[in-house]
């Protein structure tokens, strides 16, 4: 038999097991037995969608009448829904509905910098950035000003996680040190406007980095999956610098094929599918280009390339059956050096 985390959590709260007792019981698990995932089904999908639209609304969505409210009242709102979010939040928490309880904190976590941009502009206390404008520029613009936001966002998000267990949380921690990247460029070069160019390199290499912490995440924080979302947003933000790097020649056309190639082989070695999805995505938009520009004239060339596609359909076909014998084989062949360097559930 197999339970997720939650209904163990359920089940220990209405035993009357201690708070510490019960985090013994989590912590001897995966020792003991396997605890089953939570199935990403329809109340889910509305707790997220939920999650999601709220902070949409107070972020990306905010409209200019909003941002007209002024300071004060902004840092009010801010204030309001992150205690009434944390409040709901820590009573599901403790009733063991861990995901739409971890969710709202989450929600709460991500109203830090509305309270901050607030209170910067009721104070007058833009910095060396400069004032950066309305609050919902802060997710359409680099600036600067916006610095003391992220680290509240992420100091924030810290402090959660200290409390709190919940991966999803570490997606906005990271996205917030992508935007702190971003915005800690123009101090960094006296103020000057970043071009496309840097920013597309800075983009790049934060995600390179931010790979490199997820890894570092996956080999030693144990107890929920909180490396998925830093691999979400370093496959994203390293990729998207790559794809958009200047391709001029053949060659390095073919080096960016390459590249995503060894995204997919990357993706085996973590067991992370991200990196296979923007793989695949990399590697067609060669193939595009290919198509577009250098076989624009051939016949046989769609039906090549159909019959490429059917092949490697048919090695997954064949694949399927004997993934676990191809894991051993893998378990088996890789130094132990290497061994070592791949994630617990890699080796699983």
């Amino acid at each position: 038999m197999s339970y997720t985390r939650e209904q163990i959590i359920a089940a220990a709260t209405a035993a009357g097991l201690a708070p510490d007792a019960r985090d013994r019981l989590l912590s001897a698990l995966p020792e003991q037995g396997s605890v089953a995932r939570p199935r990403f089904d329809l109340t889910h999908l509305l707790w997220y969608g939920g999650a999601l639209l709220v902070l949409a609304a107070m972020t990306l969505f905010a409209t200019l009448a909003f941002a007209q409210m002024g300071g004060t009242a902004l840092t009010v709102t801010a204030v309001v829904y992150a205690g009434v979010f944390l409040t709901a939040g820590t009573r599901l928490w403790r009733r063991g509905l861990t995901t739409p309880g971890g969710l709202m904190v989450a929600i709460a976590v991500g109203m830090a910098p509305m309270a901050v941009f607030g209170l910067q502009e009721s104070m007058g206390a833009w910095g060396a950035g400069g004032d950066p404008g309305t609050y919902r520029d802060f997710y359409r613009w680099i600036n600067g000003g916006w610095v003391p936001m992220e680290l509240a966002t992420i100091a924030a998000g810290v402090l959660a996680l200290w409390f709190y267990r919940f991966p999803f949380i570490v997606a906005i921690i990271a996205f917030a040190l992508w935007f702190l990247s971003m915005d800690l460029a123009p101090l960094l070069f006296h103020g000057e406007e970043l071009n496309w160019e840097q920013r597309r390199d800075l983009s790049l290499y934060f995600g390179l980095a931010l790979i490199l912490i997820a890894w570092a995440v996956d080999l030693f924080v144990r107890g929920g999956d909180f490396a998925f979302w830093l691999h979400l947003v370093a496959a994203l933000t390293f990729w998207g610098g790559l794809t958009l790097q200047d391709g001029g020649s053949e060659w390095s056309k073919a080096l960016y094929c390459a590249m995503n190639i060894g995204l997919i082989l990357f993706s085996i070695f973590m067991a992370r599918r991200v990196y296979a999805v923007f793989g695949t995505i990399g590697i067609m938009i060669y193939l595009g280009h290919l198509v577009a520009d250098i076989f624009a004239d051939s016949l046989l060339f769609p039906f090549a390339l159909s019959a490429l596609g059917v092949a490697i359909m048919g090695a997954g076909l064949w694949l399927y059956p004997r993934r676990q014998i191809m894991a051993g084989w893998i378990e088996r062949t890789l130094p132990d050096p290497m061994q070592r360097l791949r994630p617990a559930h890699a080796r699983a």
